[in-house]
């Protein structure tokens, strides 16, 4: 029971509603990402190295063929270009999740900083010495 206690603990607590927005929100920057560097990074720099578009970068390894049988089998090929495209999106995502951690980092380190420190707390024997004259006080 101490189990299924800890997941209701934690499912209330907002954790797991955070996880789900963390998700999604993650996913819809990663759409944005992927067209910005799809539509707007790569076009300029494929013009940049000659005309070059990167979805078209690949090496046939075997070029398409039909077998004796009249089956027809498809090009094995490797697409870099792709590849790199992907390389790209995962550096720039990095970079804004870095940059936004970044700012966190340093928004909560105003915050600690504004805050007042609260007074360190007395040692114990000053405390107890505070008891007995309460004590006496009342005797």
């Amino acid at each position: 029971m101490g189990l299924l206690k800890e997941f209701k603990e934690f499912a209330v607590k907002g954790n797991v509603v955070d996880l789900a927005v963390a998700v999604i929100i993650g996913g819809a920057f990663g759409k944005i990402v992927s067209s910005f560097v799809n539509d707007i990074v790569m076009p300029p720099l494929g013009v940049l190295l000659g005309g070059v578009d990167f979805k078209d970068l690949a090496i046939t390894l075997r070029e398409a063929y039909t077998t004796d049988a009249g089956v027809e089998m498809t090009a094995v090929v490797l697409s870099y270009g792709n590849f790199i495209q992907n390389i790209v999106d995962f550096v720039i995502i990095a970079f804004v999740i870095f940059m936004a951690i970044k700012g966190m980092n340093s928004f909560k380190k105003k915050e600690e900083a504004a805050a007042p420190a609260s007074p360190p707390a007395p040692p114990k024997s000053e405390v107890l010495l505070e008891e007995i004259r309460d004590l006496l006080k009342k005797g």
